[in-house]
Parts: C-alpha cells; sequence; structure tokens
C-alpha cells in the first residue's frame, strides 16, 4: 500500500520561516511549494525546489490569494478573470524555476481561501480548472473529493489525487470544520496518528458529530503552518510504516 504524504511548504517570506522545511522535507513524497503570493518567494522557492530534487520529491504548485497579511486565509474581492490570471502566474513561476534545475512541476493544489473560493462557486472552479488544462493537461489537481474543485478537475479532464487532511475536523458533509471553531484543527500527535489509522484500515474518518465519513483516498495533506507540523509529518508516517504501508508520491486516487 504506497501511500503519498504531501505537505504545503516554502511558506516563509524572507528570513522569516513558518515551518521546519528542511525537516518536513526528509519525510514527505510530495511538496505543494507556495508561489510568492499568500507566502514564499523567488529564494525560498529555488531553495525548496532544490531540496526536492536531492530527497527525490515530487513538487506541485501551490497558489493562493496575494495576502501575505493573513496568510491567504481570507477572501478577497476579486473577479474571475483576476483569480485565472493568479493561477497562471504562480504556476508559471514555479514551472520556471524547475526547468532551471531539471524538474517539473506535476500537480496544483489551492491554498486556503484561493480554494474556499472554489470551492463556493463551481462555475469558477471549472474557470480555473481549465486554466490549469490549457497550462499543461498532465498536471494533476490535488482536492477533496466529492467538492467543485474535485468536479471542475475531472471536468477538464484532469487527473485528481483526492486528499485527506488529517490535521484538521471533518463535517458530516465532507466539508472541513471552518478554522476559528473548536476542534477545527487537531495537533494532538496521537491523535493524529489514530485518525490515520482509522483511515487507512476503513478508509474513514470520524467527523466533528461523531459520524464516520467514508474518504476515498491514498494521499494526506499536512499543513506546514500546524505548529509541529515536522513532527506530525513524522508521526503519520511512522504510522503509515506500522502498518506496512509506504510513503510515496503516488499515482491520482
Amino acid at each position: 500500500m504506497k501511500i503519498d504524504l504531501n505537505a504545503d511548504i516554502g511558506e516563509g517570506f524572507g528570513r522569516w520561516m513558518i515551518a521546519d522545511d528542511a525537516a518536513l522535507m526528509t519525510v514527505i513524497s510530495s511538496a505543494n511549494i507556495a508561489c510568492g503570493f499568500h507566502a514564499g518567494d523567488h529564494l525560498i522557492m529555488d531553495r525548496v525546489v532544490r531540496a526536492a530534487k536531492e530527497r527525490g520529491v515530487a513538487i506541485g504548485a501551490h497558489p493562493g490569494l496575494p495576502d501575505r497579511m493573513g496568510f491567504g486565509r481570507r477572501t478577497m474581492v476579486v473577479s474571475a478573470e483576476e483569480m485565472e490570471a493568479m493561477l497562471a502566474y504562480q504556476i508559471g513561476a514555479l514551472r520556471g524555476i524547475a526547468a532551471r534545475h531539471g524538474l517539473r512541476v506535476g500537480h496544483v493544489s489551492y491554498h486556503a481561501a484561493f480554494g474556499t473560493m472554489a470551492n463556493a462557486d463551481q462555475d469558477l472552479a471549472d474557470r480555473l480548472a481549465r486554466v490549469i488544462a490549457q497550462i499543461d493537461p498532465s498536471l494533476v489537481m490535488l482536492a477533496m473529493e466529492g467538492q467543485p474543485i474535485d468536479l471542475a478537475a475531472r471536468k477538464a479532464g484532469l487527473r485528481v489525487r483526492s486528499l485527506f487532511l488529517a490535521d484538521r475536523a471533518y463535517q458530516a458533509n465532507g466539508a472541513l470544520v471552518p478554522r476559528g471553531l473548536e476542534g477545527a484543527v487537531i495537533h494532538d500527535l496521537d491523535k493524529v496518528k489514530e485518525r490515520v489509522k482509522t483511515f487507512l484500515e476503513t478508509g474513514k474518518v470520524i467527523t466533528i458529530e461523531g459520524k464516520g465519513l467514508a474518504i476515498r483516498s491514498r494521499s494526506i495533506l499536512v499543513h506546514s503552518d500546524t505548529p509541529g507540523s515536522d513532527k506530525l509529518a513524522q508521526a503519520i508516517a511512522s504510522q503509515i510504516d506500522a502498518m506496512g504501508g509506504e510513503v510515496s508520491a503516488c499515482a491520482e486516487g
């Protein structure tokens, strides 16, 4: 059983770093690299791509809204045309840096409010998915199953890698518990390991309401800005190993 362990990474700016990217890189199989809007800059992107090449980690673009103060977690009043351009700009920036190191960008994973806005508007999600397909139809979309981003990617002819968010609480309808609400982000390592164990054994996660929710996924996401994200990733990797699995960048599914 191969499980992709991916993390949003490179989410600092200049001398300020939000997570231990080097430690995360020793554990994960795929890196969702911030592209300079909500976080990241040209030097950080270059360093993360170089590290990914050294570690054999697959790389993808992690585009967000241009809101460093709010870390891309605040929705913005912008047109669909502007979001399309933002998306193309950020993917293009990472593709340029990746090419310099002989790598290719293989996937796209929206950050925070960028994804929230797409998931709230199927037409917007469709338009953004078409942008990705126009840039490179072989790009894989990372998304939560059944959400508008997932549906849009499939309509655009993109492959999709469905995600399980190990450090976020789910609602019974399959959506995440909004940040800011109690229990939305899970910090306890033992609880995260138990969630991963349940997910790998049963294909389900226990929702905030205490219900079992089926999730079809072979990819687990860790948010780098969750305190102790490197320890969280290590705990997840150890749980995968303990159950006979292997952390590996895998195909869609």
